[in-house]
């Protein structure tokens, strides 16, 4: 609903207060003049003021307000009231064949079925055609049964709900109303750390509130999303859900979404979804009312310092294949785990989380040029994506580490062929104990070794000679229940 979901994360919170107080005293105080001189009181020297030095150092503070009194009206409240569901009283008479049930009327007994009460929730958007179109955030609106806009001019109209796309957490709404002010959209690839920014919405009820801050990182990835959310230090708290993030030319980069939390409320961390990527989803529920987005059958994970020595990458960069599933797209195309995928139709990849970006952009059954490392010098593969379904492929978590009975610290075992068809495993060797290295990169009984630095191992022997060829730096992989996962191993 309306709420915004939150994670646990220590943050340091109460510095707005101090910024706000000190603009208002920037405001008040004659504008200097570039290169002019300001002679301080009981000073015998005069001191030189600027808008800012040549180091880049910022002597002052914008002034928000003409952005708010031009896009203001546009950031709308978003009420609703979710669908009805079904729950369990007390008090309840219950079925009324039971004999005993008169006796409970009017005081606490068993509990019954009955139709819970409504929730209410609220959250913000914005208008984006005259006509009445609205975005906001599809877990706003999701699993609502009814959907009321307000605007500024406290006017309300109820809204239908165009499409949902989860995936991106985007909505779009419509209302029956003409001549309405909108938004000017601006281009979020352009956004740099440091950067102003504002954001526009209703926090726990309380409509167009105004609260500003700066770009504190961009591209980041959250849970299994396909979004690189713009992080910002702007407070943002529950109810703030949809509302617009506005550069300081009074466009709109970005879409208020997520906040990281340990109370439910603002700790100086909040993430918007890139506008670019709002407008692309926008566009296919306009159209459709669902979104389409492409796959190619992998998972992936970060390349790390130690992955990039074991793969002889050089810097860390790419996407690291730790799982292709079989006969999918990515499989027929000839990739396979232990490939670090460099860059889509020459867009480079520089995280994990770029690559399903990219493939998701592209049309299904579409083809992608695939810059790949492999074996330690770079080629290309072109494969043909198909359309993404609803179970979303399993992707590899977490970083570890292992190690063979002497180097490694594993003790291992083949697999009978019906221990891999148990297993739904095509590896062949099954750990059974875990010291030294491994324990300590996170190694378990029970995993699947499948590979060492890209090359396939289906006996001990090939496990030892990969071992031993891989020098101090290991990239093992291994499946753990159904997933598949590199684990980078220190030898040294």
């Amino acid at each position: 609903m309306g709420n915004m979901r939150t994670w646990s994360l220590a943050a340091v919170a109460g510095i707005f207060v101090v910024v706000v107080a000190h603009q208002r005293s920037v405001a008040d105080a004659p504008l200097p003049v570039p290169g002019a001189m300001a002679t301080v009181p009981g000073s015998p020297a005069p001191v030189p003021v600027s808008a800012a030095s040549s180091s880049g150092r910022v002597t002052g503070l914008p002034d928000f307000s003409g952005l708010v009194a031009e896009s203001g009206p546009a950031v709308v409240n978003i009420s609703v009231i979710e669908k009805p569901q079904k729950g369990l009283a007390a008090g309840d008479p219950g079925d009324n064949d039971d004999p005993m049930s008169q006796f409970f009327h009017g005081f606490p007994g068993p509990m019954a079925p009955h139709r819970m009460p409504p929730a209410r929730g609220t959250g913000s958007g914005f208008i984006i055609s005259a006509d009445g179109y609205v975005l906001t955030n599809a877990h706003v609106v999701a699993d609502a049964s009814e959907v009321t806009v307000r605007l500024t001019d406290r006017r309300e109209f109820p809204a239908k709900v165009v499409g949902v796309d989860k995936r991106s957490d985007i909505a779009l709404i419509k209302i029956a109303a003409t001549g309405l002010p909108t938004v000017h959209f601006g281009d979020s690839s352009k956004l740099k750390p440091g950067q102003w920014v504002v954001a526009i919405g209703s926090p726990f009820g309380f409509e167009n509130s105004v609260t500003a801050g700066v770009v504190s990182a961009l591209g980041r990835g959250l849970d299994e999303s396909y979004v690189p959310f713009i992080q910002t230090d702007a407070a943002v708290n529950p109810g703030n859900s949809g509302g617009p993030l506005f550069n300081l030319d009074g466009q709109v980069v970005g879409i208020n979404s997520q906040i990281f939390s340990r109370t439910g409320g603002y700790m100086g961390m909040s993430f918007a979804i890139p506008i670019d990527i709002a407008l692309n989803v926008k566009d296919q529920l306009m159209r459709t009312g669902k979104v389409q987005r492409s796959r190619i059958g992998v998972a992936v994970q970060e390349v790390n310092q130690q992955f990039a020595k074991a793969f002889g990458l050089g810097l860390p960069h790419g996407a690291l294949v730790s799982a292709v599933d079989p006969k999918g797209p990515g499989e027929r195309a000839g990739l396979k785990p232990g490939d670090v995928i460099t860059s889509v139709d020459g867009k480079p990849i520089d995280r994990s989380l770029d690559l399903p970006v990219a493939i998701a952009g592209i049309a299904p059954g579409s083809e992608a040029r695939l810059g790949v490392w492999r074996d330690r010098r770079p080629s290309e593969i072109t494969v043909k994506t198909v359309l993404m379904d609803d179970e979303p492929v399993p992707t590899a978590r977490g970083d570890a580490a292992m190690q063979d009975g002497g180097r490694l610290g594993l003790s291992v075992r083949p697999l009978a062929p019906d221990e891999q068809q148990e297993l739904h495993t095509r590896g062949r060797l099954v750990v059974e104990d875990v010291t030294g290295p491994a324990l300590a990169a996170g190694v378990q009984a029970g995993d699947v070794v499948l590979g060492v630095n890209g090359s396939g191992v289906g006996s001990v022997a090939d496990l030892k000679r990969e071992v031993a060829r891989a020098g101090h730096n290991v990239a093992l992989l291994i499946q753990r229940d159904d997933a598949q996962i590199y684990l980078p191993v220190d030898l040294s």
